[in-house]
């Protein structure tokens, strides 16, 4: 089954052998941004789950970085 691991420590997820990592906004909101207007960071968080969606739909044949 595939999986996509979103990740604000990108080097961390390579470490344990995650396959598809998505980077993530920042540490303390790996999913938001509260600088951001409530619709501005709905379609961020859109955004990075269609990304996450389609990592899981890639092909692929080593660690990728999404």
């Amino acid at each position: 089954m595939p999986v996509a691991h979103i990740a604000t420590v990108t080097p961390i997820s390579q470490t344990v052998g995650a396959n598809r990592i998505i980077k993530a906004k920042a540490i303390p909101h790996p999913l938001g941004d509260p600088t951001l207007s409530p619709v501005d960071e709905k379609t961020m968080r859109r955004k990075m789950v269609e990304k996450a969606l389609a990592a899981l739909t890639t092909e692929i044949a080593e660690q990728t970085l999404f």
